[in-house]
């Protein structure tokens, strides 16, 4: 079922961003909030939009969006209502105004509309205990989680008498829809993320607390090297805001029965309350447990509560090893380092088990929820798996800690097996079953656990999907180098040489990769070894053109970010199915380089095709030297379509759990997401020195304006030298090779340059860029 009207009530962070992703799919919503006295009746609403509209948080995919969402008011539009087939309320958290609410909705809804709340703490049998069966029977909890574009969780919640076409409609449409992961939970407190999110954050605060740990530290060993965001604790709690995690915090403890282990860690913290009675609350107030004051980073001390100068990025060898080989390497050690570690993750993990079967009866929903909700890149029961369930426990009693029933029944075992080919989870019951996501859902970390590569390296590996060849880059940030791009030209080469069907290139990682390492970049210049990075870079070309002269289907389908090299590596594939919320860009301006992977050669090619010139393609120069030159990115395939940088035939998905079974599908020759398009390129006729010049005299007067550095003006001189054909005869015409010849040498004289040397040492250890 595809809605065709829905209505948000309430335009605060929550409401705004719903009706921002129910606009996103195509779909007109009216965004409703309260009347505001004056001309601007509409204020709130208005604010609403102006919210999701902000150019350095997006909500809206495109301007297109914003004209699927009207604006208005609970007085003067709510018959709007009447006709809408789903209405989402995301008001106040007071019991008694969303009670009324719905007495007015459910005289004015039409019988067969669909209405739920974004509520988290307010059980959903209170809040219809007064109204009559039928509405009742079409209530449901959607509960979104901030920023609703970029987080998939949704948490869906029944009443007893919620119909189950209902759940099914709700499931399908924000499943397939609005791009979220659906987990049915049960009406408990907090339901499943922020029962267990929530009580992460208070744990590792309290732990820092304790044993004296400054935000900077703790951030650094509660982030990567847990697999969970580098924002950490106290970062999170400055990203999101310190009123309100409190707030979470507070109508949980006043839900939760008493034997709850979160009271345990939900003791009032009097710097924090300082902190929110002085505004000090976090990122949108300029400061919280981090700000920047007089150019500089600062953290707040968490005992004297005064701000301290730290580094912009603190250095924990402890840290740096156990991001690489693996959590076990924090719970080794014995410093202050590894007794925080053991303190946060001995309580939260066992948290998690003690919550089944109260909230489900396997670890599945905990572990998807800590995933979609929270970004963690292992859920709590699959970090148990890595540890050892054994272990674990030992450990717990050695230190006279309660071991959890559920955790208890795993001894000798673990909470998630291959068996027989197939992934499988252990039950509250002690039974194994088979993880079974909605047909066309499919996540390659659990589908690899079944499968053996074809061939691999600590960077990449490609696997054989039923005759269908599939790369993976698993680095830090998929950062790419010469062994990752061994693997891709090994699997190109394979799918010709066995008769495969194709080829596609995905993760399922946060970002699709983050360009070329360059660590390894540098190693080339400090061991002078500069012929070496020519031959790198020469095979980075040739393997990412043949995937693009491949006599075979070949599609990119990447998630998250995809700039640098990795958009080079998309750039070249025959067909895109990315993910809604992909940001791609070409950014090595950025750090004084040159693309150097083809990716100049494919800006101007497809500006020539865009704008559909013939024989003068100055102007397609021009774009490409623009769009290089200021490092340009897409937050959203619709803007990289208007730059050029996706074409007519790519195609994107609003859940990133379907991008793989559809990439598959294309290449077995469906039409569903678009066709193939070959990549062969003819030759173009240059504009040369004339456009050339032009273009230097244009950075010569930005240069002189303060607008560019001088090292700005001598990278985007070699772009507009690759562009334009530089020096050359207008009319001379450049096949792709001689594009690639050019990228290659210009990449080469920057990275001659001390100004260029400095920057990509300066990016790789301030930690801004990868080293692997």
């Amino acid at each position: 079922m595809s809605f065709k009207k829905v209505a948000v009530i309430g335009a605060g962070t929550m409401g705004s961003g719903i009706a921002g992703q129910v606009a996103n799919a195509g779909i007109d919503v009216w965004l409703l909030d309260l009347p505001s006295e004056g001309a601007r009746i509409n204020a709130l609403a208005e604010r609403g939009l102006e919210r999701i509209s902000d150019s350095n948080s997006p909500g809206l995919m495109s301007k297109a969006a914003a004209e699927h969402i009207h604006l208005g008011n609970t007085r003067d539009d709510f018959q709007q209502l009447a006709d809408c087939d789903w209405v989402v309320e995301a008001i106040v958290e007071r019991l008694d105004v969303k009670k009324a609410l719905y007495q007015q909705l459910n005289e004015v809804c039409q019988e067969q509309a669909i209405i739920s709340s974004n509520t988290s703490t307010i059980p959903i049998r209170l809040l219809i205990e007064d109204m009559p069966e039928s509405f009742q029977k079409r209530f449901a909890i959607t509960h979104f989680f901030n920023p609703v574009r970029q987080m998939p969780l949704l948490e869906l919640v029944r009443g007893e008498h919620t119909s189950t076409e209902v759940i099914q409609v709700l499931d399908e449409f924000c499943d397939k829809q609005l791009g979220k992961g659906v987990i049915p939970c049960v009406d408990t407190p907090g339901f499943l993320g922020n029962r267990v999110g929530c009580f992460a954050l208070q744990t590792a605060r309290q732990a820092a607390i304790e044993l004296q740990l400054s935000p900077q530290e703790a951030d650094a060993i509660y982030g990567r090297p847990m697999g969970i965001p580098k924002t950490g604790v106290f970062g999170l709690y400055d990203l999101i805001g310190i009123d309100l995690m409190s707030d979470v915090a507070k109508s949980l403890v006043d839900t939760l029965p008493a034997e709850d282990a979160f009271h345990n860690e939900a003791a009032p913290v009097p710097l924090m309350e300082t902190m929110i009675s002085q505004g000090h609350t976090g990122q949108k107030q300029g400061q919280g447990f981090y700000r920047r004051q007089n150019g500089r980073n600062e953290a707040i001390n968490l005992a004297t509560g005064e701000y301290e100068p730290i580094p912009h990025r603190l250095a924990i060898p402890l840290a740096d090893q156990a991001e690489k080989e693996g959590i076990q390497v924090l719970l080794a050690d014995d410093g202050k380092y590894g007794q925080f570690a053991w303190r946060v993750l001995s309580r939260v993990l066992s948290y998690a088990a003690s919550l089944i079967p109260e909230v489900g009866d396997t670890a599945l929903g905990v572990d998807d929820s800590m995933k979609l909700g929270y970004n963690w890149v292992k859920g709590p029961f699959e970090l148990l798996d890595d540890i050892g369930v054994d272990a674990f426990i030992a450990r717990l009693e050695s230190d006279g800690m309660a071991v959890p029933p559920f955790l208890d029944s795993a001894r000798g075992s673990s909470f998630y097996r291959v068996h027989g080919g197939e992934l499988q989870l252990r039950t509250a019951g002690g039974v194994w079953k088979p993880l079974q996501r909605a047909p066309g859902v499919v996540r390659f970390n659990e589908h690899r656990r079944t499968l053996q590569p074809q061939n691999s390296c600590e960077v990449a590996s490609w696997f054989d999907l039923d005759g269908v060849a599939m790369v993976e880059f698993h680095s830090k940030a998929n950062a790419l180098d010469g062994d990752s791009m061994a693997i891709l030209a090994d699997a190109i080469a394979a799918v010709s040489s066995k008769g495969m069907r194709g080829l596609v290139v995905h993760n399922d990682a946060q970002h699709f990769s983050c360009g070329v390492n360059l660590g390894a970049v540098r190693g080339f210049f400090e061991a002078d070894d500069l012929e070496g990075l020519d031959r790198f870079l020469d095979h980075f070309q040739q393997t990412v053109l043949s995937m693009a002269r491949a006599p075979f289907p070949v599609v990119a389908a990447p998630v998250g970010m995809s700039l640098g090299g990795g958009f080079e590596v998309v750039l070249h594939a025959k067909q895109v199915i990315c993910h809604a919320n992909s940001n791609m860009g070409l950014v090595e301006s950025g750090v004084g380089l040159v693309p150097g992977g083809g990716g100049c050669k494919e800006t101007l090619y497809r500006w020539v095709e865009q704008l559909e010139l013939e024989s003068d393609i100055s102007e397609a120069s021009w774009k490409a030297f623009m769009n290089l030159g200021y490092g340009r990115t897409c937050s959203s395939p619709l803007l990289a379509r208007e730059q050029a940088m996706l074409r007519l035939n790519d195609h994107y998905l609003n859940n990133r759990d379907r991008l793989l079974p559809a990439a598959i599908a294309a290449v077995n020759g469906s039409t569903e997401y678009g066709t193939q398009t070959p990549l062969q390129r003819e030759p173009l006729s240059m504009p040369g020195a004339p456009l050339f010049e032009k273009m230097q005299s244009w950075l010569a007067d930005a240069l002189a304006a303060g607008k560019l550095t001088p090292h700005n003006v001598v990278t985007a001189t070699e772009l507009g030298r690759i562009v334009s054909g530089g020096d050359i005869e207008p009319g001379t015409l450049w096949s792709e090779q001689d594009f690639l010849d050019a990228e290659r040498q210009s990449f080469l004289r920057l990275v001659r340059t001390q100004e260029t040397r400095d920057r990509i040492c300066s990016m790789l250890d301030s930690g801004k860029a990868v080293q692997n």
